[in-house]
């Protein structure tokens, strides 16, 4: 059972293994999931992509534009794998971008705004698995909040599997999973964070302020919480540090 991690590389070593399982357990739609707002995405890929370069040229990396990835080829010349932007959006083009011989995709820090190109490109490349690295695929300012923004995630992002999972809600708590574990709670409690709740879906946004101010979902586990030193502010402090 995974426990919060203490710092940025360990949960980017768990977000690793947390994809292995799925991978191993055949999904095929995967994202990970750092939401700290003052961390970069490319801080998080260069010490994500390291563990995957056993796929070699078999391996595809995306970049949501053409800037971030002439940019990465640039920082990355010694790599077998080979690095695109999602592109434009004319379907020749997507298409393009898709050959046989790729084997397994990563889309670093996809956003709404490239959501049509990234479901076509999802389409091309079928069952082949494909992860999404610090993905904002969702922002209501971009794609609404009525029947296309519904229907959008209902075809599309809805399939997607959050392997890997970690948000501050506030100063005092986190919403927190590592597959193939459950969705978790945790609060800090006299100096300690506290594990509070497990569940089997993620909250929605009612329930888990339910659960932090001491209210019980019928998700919600009887077991007794476990208990672990302070180290969510730690990584935040980390992360910030990092950043600056």
């Amino acid at each position: 059972m995974a426990e919060l991690p203490k710092t940025l590389e360990d949960a980017i070593a768990q977000s690793c293994d947390a994809v292995k399982s799925a991978l191993a357990d055949g999904v095929s739609r995967i994202q990970v999931e750092l939401l700290f707002p003052e961390l970069k995405f490319m801080t998080v890929a260069e010490q994500f992509l390291p563990e995957f370069t056993e796929y070699e040229s078999r391996l595809k990396v995306f970049f949501a534009d053409a800037g971030a990835a002439a940019l990465a080829r640039r920082d990355w010349q010694d790599t077998q794998f080979k690095i695109l932007d999602i592109g434009t959006g004319r379907a020749a083009s997507l298409e393009a971008k898709i050959q046989p011989e790729d084997e397994i995709f990563l889309f670093i820090a996809p956003t709404s705004v490239e959501v049509p190109q990234l479901e076509k490109l999802c389409e091309i490349i079928g069952e082949r698995p494909v992860i999404m690295l610090t993905p904002r695929l969702e922002d209501s300012s971009v794609v609404g909040i009525g029947y296309t923004a519904r229907e959008t995630r209902r075809r599309f992002i809805s399939t997607i599997e959050s392997c890997y999972y970690i948000r501050p809600v506030d100063d005092e708590s986190a919403l927190f999973r590592c597959y193939p574990g459950l969705w978790e709670v945790w609060l800090e409690t006299a100096g300690e964070y506290q594990k509070v709740a497990e569940l089997p879906k993620k909250p929605s946004g009612d329930e888990l302020d339910g659960i932090l101010m001491g209210g019980q979902t019928e998700n919600t586990t009887d077991a007794t919480p476990a208990r672990k030193p302070g180290v969510f502010k730690s990584l935040q402090r980390f992360i910030k540090a990092l950043s600056s």
